[in-house]
């Protein structure tokens, strides 16, 4: 006795489809799972044992095979405990067989025959989209997420049994909706910093057109302080944008139930974070700090302490957006464009250049300090800030200064013309895009060519000056929405020199 049943496996964050060939025969008593299984799909056979017995289906003293194809993708985690069940009960001919062709279904199974989410739960929604598969059962607390693509019809079964009862057609189960999107968090209000306008300006910039930003200052000078505040700036995502974010999010197990993913995330891994951690990898592959910044803010907070390989193997992504992990069994790649903002001391002891603190370091410990960050490395960041120490006047200052609310307005205003004339952030331009859109004017044509022989900039480098001067003219409404200033190009290049 044959049967199938159709469900799906996530590798990376792809999802791909699984067909479930469960066969009965005769011989001894055995329970065989074949097709590349993991450890956690082998352990399926116990799982799905108790839960039948709970619901009074005892499997038969038969030979079983259950077959996972296409045989040669490895296939992980327990998402594939509830299509085994159901086609094993199809084969014994207690489930009409027709009812599992016309959906897919995924599920972990407790012991007493309960569903418990699993991870992938929107990558698997969009692959039974993409493929035509009109219906999809999965456990209660995953339903909300895969709710979210258009076009399906999300069944939730509590148990094995209301899954059984509803494909015999004895229950009737309800179409699931779309769950409420994860709510924003509440972040910290940028009003309540002191001075450091500089600071304050370059994060707005950095918010407005996407550009990694540098903060090196002191030890209390605000620069962890200042970079928590960002996010706040960052507008909200747009429809793909936000199906990105929750595909990486889900993948890692990190959605708790929500829908889609509005706002971008915000990552802040601690420097003693290992390379897989933050870039991604593992057996099987996990996204990495990277990816689930994707669409988002990631922030290393004391940059220079974190391992020279986690940091050099940054560069890529930076470039591409994305993070390509090559193993023996196959190449997973992670979505991984976001924003990086950096902070870092100017020295070991954080002194170096400040006229109200002596430095103590010796001339090779501040050599050897910068030199954990290389100049690869540092090009990438387009927006670099000295911020100094406090003032006395600044530290006492009770007058609250510009609230986040407000900055964001303008972020928001920046962005809309961006995307009204090049349909994509500025940080995002190159080649004959980001020229269409930087025509230079008379003055600041004077003022690049001098900027290139003064600063020595490479073509990357003037690049990225050249999007973070259409991003301040951005910010300026008055500005030409094409022509750039030498105004806004003598500003981007003092971050650049900085």
């Amino acid at each position: 006795m044959l049967a199938w049943a159709l469900s799906a496996t996530v590798v990376g964050v792809d999802a791909r489809e699984v067909r479930v060939e469960v066969f009965v025969s005769g011989g001894l008593p055995s329970f065989t799972v074949v097709g590349l299984p993991g450890a956690a799909v082998q352990e399926s056979r116990e799982r799905v044992r108790a839960a039948l017995k709970h619901l009074g289906a005892a499997m038969p003293p038969s030979r079983i095979t259950v077959n996972l194809a296409p045989a040669d993708v490895r296939k992980e985690g327990p998402a594939f405990d509830l299509p085994i069940a159901l086609a094993l009960l199809a084969a014994e001919r207690r489930l009409p067989a027709l009812a599992l062709q016309r959906l897919l279904s995924f599920g972990e199974l407790a012991l007493d025959g309960t569903l418990r989410p699993v991870r992938g739960a929107i990558n698997i929604g969009l692959l039974a989209a993409e493929r035509g598969h009109a219906t999809v059962l999965c456990p209660p607390e995953n339903a909300a997420e895969v709710a979210v693509v258009a076009g399906l019809q999300v069944l939730a079964p509590r148990s094995l049994a209301e899954a059984a009862d509803h494909l015999r057609g004895r229950v009737t189960l309800a179409r699931c909706a779309p769950g409420p999107p994860a709510p924003a968090p509440a972040g910290p209000d940028l009003a309540d910093v002191r001075g450091q306008a500089g600071g304050r300006r370059a994060l707005e910039i950095a918010a407005a057109g996407g550009h990694n930003l540098l903060l090196t200052g002191p030890p209390g000078a605000g620069k962890t302080m200042l970079a928590r505040r960002l996010p706040g700036l960052l507008p909200p995502l747009p429809e793909s944008h936000a199906i990105e974010v929750t595909r990486i999010h889900s993948s890692a197990g990190l959605l708790h139930g929500h829908g889609l993913l509005r706002h971008p995330p915000f990552r802040a891994p601690h420097h003693t974070s290992s390379q897989a951690g933050v870039v991604g990898g593992g057996s099987p592959p996990r996204p990495g700090e990277a990816s689930l910044a994707h669409r988002g803010v990631l922030f290393l907070d004391e940059l220079p302490e974190f391992g020279r390989r986690t940091l050099e193997a940054l560069r890529q992504p930076l470039e591409d957006g994305r993070v390509t992990l090559s193993r023996v069994g196959g190449t997973v790649t992670f979505p991984a464009r976001f924003l990086l903002v950096g902070a870092r001391n100017p020295c070991p002891c954080g002194f170096d250049g400040d006229p109200a603190e002596p430095c103590s370091c010796t001339p090779g410990q501040r050599q050897r300090y910068r030199q954990r960050l290389s100049g690869p490395l540092l090009d990438r960041f387009d927006l670099r800030i000295r911020m100094p120490r406090l003032t006395a006047a600044e530290v006492l200052q009770r007058a609250p200064g510009e609230p986040t609310e407000a900055v964001a307005a303008r972020v928001l205003a920046a962005r809309g013309r961006m995307f009204e004339r090049q349909g994509a952030a500025n940080a995002d331009l190159a080649g004959p895009a980001l020229r269409a859109v930087t025509r230079l004017t008379p003055a600041a044509e004077r003022l690049a060519r001098e900027l290139l022989e003064g600063m020595r900039l490479s073509g990357r480098g003037f690049e990225r000056v050249l999007r973070v001067a259409r991003t301040i003219a951005d910010l300026t409404p008055g500005d030409h929405p094409r022509h750039l200033s030498d105004g806004a190009l003598a500003e981007a290049a003092a971050y650049r020199r900085a």
